[in-house]
């Protein structure tokens, strides 16, 4: 077993005590900007839906792609962008991100028909892919290995949660006092600071030699990440035994068959097969991964119980996850310390184990209001236990590894990110609906519960297998220089 020194700029002052320097808080602040503004995104639209249909000229069916055209580029070429970012500079992509997002966030908000208001999203999802593997990997390489990255890291995730819930409520307030337009016009507001501070802030040693590009890697993952995340949409939105979402999937399934393939002979490779091999990275991002299908898909199952068997409005529905927001902001900022105590690994175990103990009462959820007190609690307690899971799979994915596949290991973890924040609901959702279309079932109030109730149980025994693979892969142990999982 062997540990890899801590890795980090030529230029990085030693970690001290002391907290960070002034250089590093306006990184900070300007990483996380981004990251929050590009966080709020992902759900700013969602009230306001009906109302960006009625105004551009969207069909009721066709509102979906309004969020669909946005998954699919920022889930796409996440990892696409994160291997850029390592080969011709992560201060570029940033920059030049940040500028597309406020190109495309002023066509988004001046746009007067569906497929430009389609094209100003993809732009914003391509953005996103573009932004957040390279602001992460600028926040990993400008803080060494240790508690200062781990602070950082940690605040990022408080900042990204908050954003998610943050969006949800801007949206209807925007979509009420002023426009849905605003949506879009208040991220060009923040591109513009961003791109006014960040040059100035920002720094990246210059890189010697001529890069290559692993095209044909570069273009099967890309494809294949496109077909996975539409044939999972397609199947959330369908049923997983529709033709053209299992077709998508099957494509998928060879286009990055045939991206490993390509990766074991390519001189170049985009994403080097050792990288996948070290448990750190590959045990790392399936965590990941489960912690954020199994968060997101829990808010899709909750709103089901809030409003098909408690008959809440949606305002209220949406108003009752603040709760879960502050949850997850509190765990961003104490995942940090618990990875201080029990290294990556640890924190993930940890923060899976309680956020399985937080879900298991909501198995039990009746159809009345009395069960809203429990209901607050408990998602409080698992949001902070999913967050604290989640810094300790950034720690753990991110550790051990050169300054150079920086941007690669964040690509790999926004890309386990996207895959699982799309794989939750339609995975949930199936279980709610095989409960729901059995022999002598229907939607009445039990029902709903019963199939919320199977898929609640699934969610947390996941919970539970993610944290037992974790243990038996990775060994937690308190941390002792390095983080916990960081080995080869």
């Amino acid at each position: 077993m062997t540990r890899h020194p801590r890795t980090g700029p030529p230029d990085s002052p030693p970690a001290t005590s002391g907290g960070m320097t002034g250089r590093e808080r306006w990184i900070l602040a300007v990483l996380l900007t981004a990251s929050f503004t590009l966080a709020v995104d992902f759900s700013i639209l969602n009230v306001a839906l009906p109302l960006i249909g009625r105004d551009v000229g969207f069909a009721l069916p066709d509102l979906q792609w309004i969020a669909t055209s946005f998954a699919l580029a920022a889930a796409g070429f996440t990892l696409l962008f994160g291997r850029i970012a390592d080969l011709f500079g992560r201060r570029r992509l940033f920059l030049g991100g940040i500028a597309l997002l406020g190109v495309s966030s002023l066509a988004g908000g001046i746009a007067g028909s569906p497929p430009v208001l389609l094209a100003a999203r993809v732009g914003q999802g391509l953005a996103t892919a573009a932004v957040v593997p390279a602001a992460l990997s600028l926040l990993t390489t400008s803080f060494r290995e240790g508690p200062a990255r781990d602070r950082a890291l940690g605040l990022n995730g408080a900042l990204m949660a908050a954003g998610f819930t943050t969006g949800a409520i801007l949206g209807g307030v925007l979509a009420d006092l002023l426009s849905w337009r605003w949506a879009f016009f208040v991220n060009v507001v923040v591109a513009a600071a961003v791109l006014l501070v960040a040059p100035a802030v920002l720094r990246e040693p210059p890189r010697a030699g001529r890069p290559r590009l692993d095209v044909p890697g570069a273009v099967t993952v890309t494809a294949g990440l496109l077909a996975l995340v539409y044939g999972l949409t397609l199947a959330g939105e369908r049923s997983w035994t529709d033709p053209a979402a299992l077709v998508w999937l099957a494509a998928a399934a060879v286009l990055l068959a045939a991206f490993v393939r390509i990766e074991r002979r390519a001189g170049a490779p985009l994403v080097p097969v050792r990288i996948l091999r070290r448990p750190a990275v590959g045990i790392g991002n399936l965590a990941g991964l489960l912690a954020f299908a199994t968060e997101t898909s829990l808010v899709f199952l909750l709103t089901l119980y809030l409003q098909k068997v408690l008959g809440y409005s949606a305002l209220v529905a949406g108003l009752s996850f603040a709760v879960l927001g502050a949850g997850t902001v509190l765990g961003g900022l104490l995942g940090p310390r618990v990875v201080g105590r029990l290294g990556g690994a640890g924190a993930i175990c940890a923060g899976l184990v309680v956020q399985a103990a937080a879900t298991a009462p909501l198995i039990f959820l009746g159809p009345g209001s009395s069960w809203m007190p429990v209901l607050l609690a408990v998602t409080f307690v698992g949001g902070v236990a999913n967050l604290t899971a989640i810094v300790g799979f950034m720690v753990t994915a991110t550790s051990g590894l050169p300054d150079g596949e920086q941007g690669l290991a964040t690509g790999l973890a926004t890309m386990s990110q996207q895959i699982g924040i799309t794989l939750g609901i339609p995975v949930m959702s199936a279980i709610v609906a095989a409960r729901i279309g059995s022999p002598g079932g229907g939607e009445a109030v039990a029902e709903v519960l019963s199939g919320i109730s199977t898929a609640i149980t699934a969610n947390t025994a996941l919970c539970l297998a993610a944290a037992l693979l974790v243990a038996l892969a990775l060994r937690p142990a308190r941390r002792t220089g390095v983080s916990a999982g960081a080995t080869t």
